[in-house]
């Protein structure tokens, strides 16, 4: 029995958050030996190598005028500062937290294409914003006792990533997305490398290192063909939802890899940041929107999800 589009898009978002899952597992194990900027030039220079043969194969070589886009300069500086703070977040917290504060995302855009673009919100949506902000609060737990400031790291990264994939919605239509993916890889490559000496130092690559980097920067691209995958197969309002099981997945690998349980207040908060985002796209649907505003996605490249 075959599967209804819908479901075939559903699956290929969950199998996106099983793949950055398993690329923030693979980051964490190496930054116990490598500091972040050394982890971003490193996995930089095997997914810039992979999008620049992406961009030959579909002929987006970017071009250098692309540069002179303020919409792509802008997403790239937002790619910039989100991928330094989730790694140095990603590096100090359990993978659990981190995915669970990183899940108010489309929260964050839909306040930001509110504010900023004029997007109509309702006040249930508001009301649903205003709740899922309080489940963040309660995973970071600010001023009480199991507080870690790196959680405000992931916070900074979802303002970051939201103004990121704002500025994506502003790139002009006949910029192809494989040419800013392969400049914002290169970029993020780049921007790894001099920020080495600073955040951690040049540690020594060992063989495993290198495959553990090149093994995330091909999961990494695979999560995102399979979210545009997912995009193109199912309804929007749909299969959106199904990135909330990337939770599932961190929870999993936090416990088989490195031992760790996520505290029952900590459940309680992504839950409810979990819930107020269903609800919010639900909403968004029943409204009738083409492209809800709390689905920034924006061209994939080897560093959304840091």
């Amino acid at each position: 029995m075959a599967l209804s589009p819908n479901m075939r898009g559903a699956m290929f978002m969950a199998f996106s958050q099983a793949a950055f899952s398993t690329n923030d597992t693979l980051i964490k194990l190496v930054s116990q030996h490598l500091g972040v900027g050394q982890i971003m030039f490193v996995r930089g220079v095997f997914a810039t190598t992979l999008m620049a043969f992406l961009a030959w194969r579909m002929r987006q070589w970017p071009p250098l005028s692309i540069l002179k886009r303020p919409a792509v300069l802008a997403r790239v500086a937002g790619e910039l500062a989100g991928t330094t703070f989730f790694l140095l977040a990603l590096a100090n917290l359990p993978i659990a937290n981190v995915s669970a504060v990183f899940l108010a995302l489309p929260l964050v855009i839909t306040v930001a294409a509110a504010l900023f673009f004029g997007e109509y919100v309702g006040p249930r949506r508001w009301t649903a914003i205003l709740i899922g902000f309080i489940g963040v609060l309660i995973i970071v737990r600010p001023g009480m006792e199991g507080f870690n400031s790196y959680s405000l790291y992931v916070l900074a990264c979802v303002v970051c990533c939201a103004f990121r994939d704002l500025a994506t919605r502003r790139i002009p239509a006949d910029i192809p997305t494989g040419s800013v993916s392969l400049l914002t890889a290169a970029t993020v490559a780049g921007f790894g490398l001099m920020i080495t000496p600073v955040i951690g130092g040049w540690a020594s690559l060992t063989p495993e290192l290198l495959g553990l980097l090149a093994a995330a920067a091909v999961f990494v691209l695979a999560g995102y063909q399979a979210i545009i995958q997912s995009m193109r197969v199912g309804e929007l309002s749909f299969v959106a939802p199904f990135r909330y099981v990337s939770l599932i997945w961190a929870i999993a690998a936090g416990y088989l890899v490195f031992g760790t349980i996520p505290d029952g207040v900590m459940l309680i908060g992504a839950a409810i940041v979990v819930l107020s985002g269903v609800y919010m796209l639900y909403r968004e649907r029943v409204v009738g929107r083409t492209k809800p505003a709390a689905e920034g996605i924006g061209a994939p490249t080897a560093g959304d999800r840091a």
